[in-house]
């Protein structure tokens, strides 16, 4: 199964994939785009900036392209991670971000290729126990994820994935996901 985790930074994505890869042995498992984009030498500005965004949301329908005829692979974000923060960011500094028709037909084909899509909402209260970065856009991220899924607010989902939302304990949310993919 081809799954792709999302959620703002600080929800438990990259430890839930931990926790599932050492779970489920057969699955490989694929960075964010971030860091394999820092590993090719890319320089990226302090804090959420419009041009490095774009560079990840690119990366992320790439990856998930390119890793298209891999049958058990977990994806660390998805496009929509990146739309949902260009948005927010754009409208901070007072501008409307849209995707060009090539790159929103790639977030098209790179979403239809998933199996399942891993929605991490924020909790309340908040799981995370060390400060976060940029408290304020990871909450308004997080609304917008859930715009985004839950109301199929972008109409990039009709034919994507099945979209499941994890919630509890780290644990819990492990035990989920297993059960959605059936083991």
């Amino acid at each position: 199964m081809r799954i792709a985790v999302t959620g703002t930074h600080g929800s438990g994505k990259t430890t839930l994939i931990d926790d599932f890869v050492e779970r489920h042995s057969g699955y490989e498992r694929e960075l964010e785009p971030y860091w394999g984009l820092a590993q090719d030498g890319i320089p990226f500005a302090d804090g959420a900036s419009l041009p490095d965004l774009e560079q990840q949301l690119a990366a992320s329908a790439q990856l998930i392209l390119a890793r298209a005829g891999t049958p058990d692979v977990i994806f660390d974000r998805s496009p929509l991670d990146f739309i949902a923060y260009l948005e927010v960011v754009s409208e901070d500094e007072g501008l409307e971000w849209e995707p060009s028709g090539r790159l929103l037909g790639q977030i098209e084909k790179a979403l239809a290729t998933l199996d399942l899509l891993v929605f991490l909402p924020l909790s309340n209260p908040d799981e995370v126990r060390v400060p976060i970065e940029l408290p304020r856009l990871r909450a308004r991220v997080d609304r917008r994820l859930k715009a985004i899924l839950r109301e199929d607010a972008l109409e990039l989902l009709a034919d994507g994935p099945k979209i499941i939302e994890l919630h509890g304990t780290r644990e819990q949310r492990l035990a989920m996901l297993g059960r959605a993919i059936g083991r």
